[in-house]
C-alpha cells in the first residue's frame, strides 16, 4: 500500500508528491525496507517508486548501494561461490593471484564505472609491463569471470571484457628462426648426454626421476604424484591416476588431484631396465626410511615413489633447482626444463615409429596439437635423414652417374 505527502518544491506548481512503499526486506537482517521517491503528480510519484523497488528485488541493493558497489566487493562475492563451485585448489589459487593483479588496477573502481575501454587498457598496460601471455590471459578470464557474476546478479547492464583484444608480442625472423621446435625437447645426443651427468653428478633420487621422465612421458606432476601402489613389477606397468598439487612449494600442504583431463588416467608399460631402476630405488629408499624414521618427529610415510626423506613428497621447485644444476654440469645449452622429457618421449616414440594414436594414449594427450608438431617434426627429419643414408649408402653409383653426366 502505497503513502503519499506533498512537499514544497521550485516547480510550475509548487509542490511535488513523496510516495512511500514497502519494498523487499534487507537481505541480510530482514528489517523492513522502505522505497520513497518524488514525483509531480502522484501517478508518477508512485511510478518510480515501483520501478525502484523492482529494481531491489532483482538484486537485492538500493540504487545508491549499486553507486557504491566496488569490483572488490563483487570478486570476493565471486570468489566465494566459485571455490564452493568445486574447482581444484590450483585453478582456485591462480584466479586469486589473477584478482591481485586485477585490484592493482581497479579493486575500488564502481563495477558500474567499469568500462570496456578500462578493462583494455588494464590488459595493454599489463603486456607493456612485460607480463607474460599466460599471465594476462588468465586475468582476463578471472575480470570476465566476475563480470559474468555481476551480469547474472544484474549489478551491471553488459560485460566490459566483451570483445577485448589479448595483446601479443609480435616475434620478429630472428626469433623464429632461433626457436625451432627441436627447442622443445632434447635431441638422442643431448639426452644421453644429460643422462650421463645424472649418472656421475646426481643427488639422491635423480637417476630414477630424470630416468622415468625421459622413458615415460610423465607430467611432473603426475611422477611427483606416483605411489609404489601405481607402480607394478610384476607387469611393468606404471598407473596414472592423480597429479600432485604444492600450494607455494610447500611439501607439507601438498595436495593429490584428479589428472588434467580423463585421457591422462592411464596405464603403460616402462622399459624393462627403468623398472629395474626403480626396483633398486625402492630399496634403498625403505633403507633410508628405516634409518631416519627414527630420527625424526616430524616423518610422514605417504608411499610416494620420489619422496624425501622425511617421507614427504618432492615438489616442482626442488626437480627445477636439480634440473638447473645438472644441465650446467651437462654442458647442454638448451634451456630446457622438466616438461621437456615430456616432449623428449613423444620424440623417442616416434623415431621407434610408434603411430600417432598410440603414442597420444601413452602420454595422455586427448588434444593432437603439441604431439602432432613434434611427431611431424621428427617424421620429417627422419625422412630427410632416410635420404642421406640412401645417398651414403650407393655414393660411388652416384659418383659414377655424375662422372658419367659432366
Amino acid at each position: 500500500m502505497a503513502s503519499f505527502t506533498k512537499i514544497p518544491a521550485n516547480n510550475k506548481q509548487g509542490y511535488k508528491w513523496v510516495c512511500i512503499k514497502d519494498g523487499p526486506p534487507d537481505p541480510a537482517t530482514g528489517a523492513r525496507n522502505q522505497v520513497k521517491r518524488r514525483g509531480d503528480t502522484k501517478k508518477e510519484a508512485e511510478a518510480r517508486c515501483d520501478e525502484a523497488i523492482k529494481k531491489l528485488g532483482e538484486h537485492g541493493l538500493s540504487e545508491k548501494d549499486l553507486k557504491q558497489l566496488p569490483f572488490g566487493r563483487v570478486a570476493a562475492e565471486w570468489l566465494e561461490t566459485y571455490v564452493r563451485g568445486g574447482a581444484k585448489p590450483g585453478t582456485i589459487q591462480r584466479r586469486k593471484d589473477s584478482l591481485k593483479i586485477i585490484f592493482s588496477f581497479m579493486e575500488h573502481v564502481n563495477i558500474n564505472r567499469i568500462t570496456p575501454k578500462l578493462h583494455q587498457s588494464m590488459l595493454n598496460e599489463l603486456f607493456d609491463s612485460g607480463y607474460s601471455k599466460s599471465t594476462l590471459d588468465s586475468v582476463h578470464v578471472a575480470a570476465n569471470l566476475v563480470y559474468k557474476h555481476a551480469l547474472k546478479e544484474r549489478y551491471i547492464q553488459s560485460n566490459p571484457a566483451a570483445g577485448a583484444t589479448i595483446p601479443v608480442k609480435v616475434r620478429t625472423v630472428e626469433e623464429i628462426e632461433n626457436n625451432p621446435v627441436e627447442n622443445s625437447y632434447l635431441e638422442r645426443g643431448e639426452l644421453h648426454q644429460f643422462l650421463a651427468t645424472v649418472n656421475e653428478h646426481g643427488l639422491t633420487n635423480d637417476a630414477p626421476f630424470f630416468y622415468l621422465m625421459a622413458f615415460s612421458g610423465l607430467r611432473i606432476g603426475e611422477a611427483l604424484a606416483l605411489k609404489w601402489t601405481d607402480v607394478d613389477f610384476e607387469t611393468g606397468n606404471i598407473r596414472v591416476t592423480k597429479t600432485l598439487y604444492a600450494p607455494r612449494n610447500n611439501m607439507r600442504t601438498t595436495v593429490l588431484l584428479p589428472p588434467k583431463t580423463t585421457a591422462s588416467i592411464r596405464e603403460f608399460d616402462l622399459d624393462e631396465d627403468v623398472m629395474k631402476l626403480l626396483k633398486t630405488h625402492k630399496a634403498q629408499q625403505n633403507q633410508r626410511i628405516l634409518e631416519k624414521r627414527l630420527l625424526t618427529a616430524d616423518f610422514h610415510n605417504g608411499n610416494y615413489v620420489f619422496a624425501n626423506d622425511s617421507g614427504y613428497p618432492t615438489v616442482h621447485r626442488q626437480i627445477e633447482f636439480r634440473m638447473k644444476r645438472l644441465l650446467k654440469k651437462s654442458g647442454l645449452k638448451k634451456p630446457a626444463t622438466p616438461h621437456f622429457f615430456r616432449h623428449t618421449h613423444i620424440s623417442m616414440l616416434t623415431e621407434a615409429k610408434v603411430d600417432l594414436k598410440t603414442i597420444m594414449d601413452r602420454v595422455g594427450h586427448d588434444d593432437p596439437k603439441t604431439t602432432l608438431k613434434i611427431y611431424t617434426h621428427v617424421t620429417e627429419k627422419m625422412k630427410k635423414d632416410a635420404g642421406q643414408k640412401l645417398s651414403s649408402s650407393y655414393s660411388d653409383i652416384l659418383k659414377g652417374l655424375i662422372l658419367q653426366d659432366s
